[in-house]
């Protein structure tokens, strides 16, 4: 391989991309061109230069074998990659030391704008949206502040910035998101959408006061990323195909059960491209609206003005529509809405917040829902968790026996796999994530069950004599066939 041939590359897959951390490539001038025989190929103005290389191994992680690419050439192709909004916020704190003095002395509204806190601030953006964060943590303490990414589900540590910086950059993502940059005593909610790197993000800012400083959230939603189809999201072949037949009714309640950040709104975006036809008409009222599906009619609830579910379904009705979708079922009036929806021939999609899907029963009775009207428009019950995806790269195969408690023996798998960690998934193991699924549908029997007010338990009982594949089942086979670990089937379910 040759330096021309690196220069016809016109795209270098993420995956690739995130072999050589951002800092690295920014100080050392090297670019990632492909993996070859367990060794990763980087372009490089000297390939001659085995001190570079033997320091990029150890860096890395891994084998490094480097091939000519002109510096001019070099330099645009490591900026268009790695610049423009993609420098690390270890590498902009590491400029700002001489600049601590008169930074420290500027007020909040002054340092806000100030370039090395708009630096600072989009670094961390750029960062998170590099190592696929959902999240971005930002929490004062005495003394010292902390900065966290939720990547793949869990939080991960990062560089903080100063604490003698915090007031900078918060009033910086204040002035960004439109709040009061002033008020410092109430909890705040606002957005704002940003382009790093020809990438266009919305950002969800949430601030709240603690006993030292603002703690700021940062929910990120990238925009350039595709909406998934409903193959893509982990189903098993059954239950998808059970799914589509209750997506397919002309009328009903279908409901999606999980915790917050399940991944409940991703599957139901899904399951609407999936039947979004120019026939159909479909209007969504959500809290907040995350993404937008083309030809859907999407309202945001705004209950400041008094625009809530039920208020805004109520309204929905009288738009003519054939399937609707209410982000959630918080109250017995929006339920009451709901159920009445489905029951005058319209199609609706919501969300609980229970453990698994026979607990959407009893949370629907505990509403005061009338049992007949639960019997009546439900039609199924689908609830989810999200578990990590092993890294391809480095997972390694262990035997049952090294699996600490009683999962391993119920899997009956002769190998399972664990964790290692490598560049690729940064050393955690993981890259990416699966949903994990429990479908129940309402079948006569459960039907005639639900009018003498049952418990989950009952529901769930009659629901496995039918087939019903739990959460922890559908979590021990994915991990059997080597997408997961049974760690992490361990973490996010239950018995």
């Amino acid at each position: 391989m040759g330096g021309e041939e690196v220069l016809r590359l016109t795209e270098i897959p993420e995956d690739l991309r995130s072999r050589i951390p951002a800092e690295v490539a920014t100080r050392y001038r090297v670019l990632p061109v492909e993996w070859e025989r367990g060794a990763l190929v980087v372009g490089m103005a000297d390939p001659s230069n085995l001190l570079l290389l033997d320091e990029l191994a150890v860096l890395l992680g891994c084998r490094v074998r480097g091939v000519a690419v002109p510096p001019a050439e070099l330099d645009g192709l490591v900026d268009r990659y790695y610049g423009a909004g993609s420098q690390t916020v270890a590498g902009v704190l590491a400029g700002l030391s001489e600049e601590g003095e008169q930074e420290e002395a500027e007020g909040a509204e002054e340092l806000a704008n100030q370039a090395p806190v708009v630096r600072l601030v989009n670094s961390m953006i750029a960062e998170a949206l590099r190592k696929r964060a959902s999240d971005v943590h930002l929490e004062p303490f005495e003394g010292q502040v902390r900065l966290r990414y939720r990547i793949d589900g869990v939080l991960r540590e990062e560089t903080p910035p100063p604490r003698r910086l915090w007031s900078g950059v918060v009033s910086r993502i204040k002035v960004m998101a439109g709040l009061n940059i002033a008020e410092r005593r109430l909890p705040q909610d606002g957005r704002f959408r940003l382009r790093l790197g020809g990438r266009e993000v919305d950002v969800r800012v949430s601030t709240v006061p603690t006993v030292h400083g603002e703690s700021v959230v940062l929910r990120l939603l990238d925009r350039a990323s595709l909406l998934l189809t409903l193959s893509e999201l982990g189903f098993s072949p059954e239950v998808q195909a059970a799914f589509e037949r209750l997506i397919a009714l002309p009328h009903g309640l279908i409901l999606v059960t999980g915790p917050t950040g399940s991944g409940k709104t991703t599957t139901l975006y899904a399951a609407l491209s999936a039947i979004n036809t120019p026939e159909k008409k479909i209007i969504t009222i959500e809290d907040p609206v995350e993404y937008q599906l083309h030809g859907v009619n999407q309202l945001q609830v705004k209950e400041k003005i008094g625009f809530t579910f039920a208020r805004g379904l109520r309204h929905i009705l009288r738009q003519d529509p054939d399937i609707i979708l209410v982000g959630e079922i918080r109250d017995r009036e929006t339920a009451r809405m709901a159920v009445q929806a489905a029951l005058t021939g319209h199609l609706v999609f919501s969300t609980l917040h229970t453990n698994d899907a026979a607990g959407g029963v009893t949370r629907l009775l505990d509403m005061e829902l009338e049992p007949y009207l639960v019997a009546s428009t439900v039609r199924g019950l689908l609830a989810q968790r999200l578990v990590r995806v092993l890294c391809p790269e480095c997972k390694i195969p262990c035997q049952p026996s090294e699996v600490p408690g009683q999962m391993a023996a119920s899997a009956g798998a002769a190998v399972f796999y664990r964790p290692s960690g490598c560049p690729a998934c940064g050393g955690t193991g993981y890259r990416g994530r699966t949903a994990l699924y429990e479908l129940i549908v309402m079948t006569p029997e459960i039907s005639q069950l639900v009018l003498t007010r049952p418990a989950a338990r009952a529901v769930r009982e009659v629901a496995l004599r039918q087939g019903l594949v739990t959460l922890r089942a559908d979590g021990l086979r994915k991990a059997a066939a080597g997408v997961t670990s049974l760690a992490e089937v361990w973490r996010v379910t239950s018995e």
